[in-house]
Parts: C-alpha cells; structure tokens; sequence
C-alpha cells in the first residue's frame, strides 16, 4: 500500500475567513486534475474557526508532485494558504518516502505507519 493521506487541523486568522474561502475555492478546482490525488476534502466548523483539510495521494510521487504543481508554483498557494490559517497539526497516515516527508515536515507532521485495517477505494 502505497497511499499517503493526511488531516491539517488549522485555525483560521481573525479576518481572513471569506479570503480563505476564495482560496480554498481556487485549490480545490486546481487540484481536482492531478492524477494521483485520491481525495482532497475541506471541512469547516460551524464558527467558521477551525478547517480540516484531508488528503489521500496514491504514493509519495503523488504528494510531491501535488506541492510543486503550478498552483503552489504560479499562484502561490502555499504562502497565501499560511498567510490565512495557523496549522494546529498535521497527521500523517501511510509510510511516504524522503521527498514527500520533507514536504510534511513543514506542517509539523507526526506520522502513523500502517498497522491492520482495510479501504474499499
């Protein structure tokens, strides 16, 4: 099994709710064409406070590919992504490879290596 998944558990800043809305708008449709991104799923708390994001890649080429993809590159996502929201913490599930943990790391991430269970996608 070589999926990679993640939940970032974040705060949205004072203010900056309706401009993360529009970002998260922007992402969602620049991602839906990747290949390799399995699932890519924002909830919001009723407050409008805190937002989950989770994410499912194939494999780590998958998650590596999605971070350098035109909009992290181009529209600079990430760093308008950070500008809106303080990441509480990021779980990461799956064994991702060097690259992709590099990637990771910049949110914090704690990782869980594969233990029993089953997917049906």
């Amino acid at each position: 099994m070589g999926r990679v998944s993640w939940v970032n558990e974040m705060t949205v800043k004072d203010g900056e709710l309706e401009t993360f809305k529009q970002l998260m708008e922007e992402m969602v449709s620049g991602t839906s064409d990747e290949p390799g991104t399995l699932a890519y799923q924002w909830y919001i708390s009723p407050d409008g406070g805190t937002v989950h994001v989770v994410e499912t890649y194939a494999d780590s080429a998958a998650v590596v590919a999605h971070h350098v993809s035109e909009g992290f590159a181009l529209k600079r996502w990430a760093g308008r992504f950070m500008n809106c929201v303080d990441v509480q913490r990021c779980l990461v599930y799956g064994d991702p490879n060097a690259s992709a943990r590099e990637i990771l790391d910049r949110l914090g991430a704690s990782y869980h290596s594969p233990w029993g269970g089953f997917t049906r996608f």
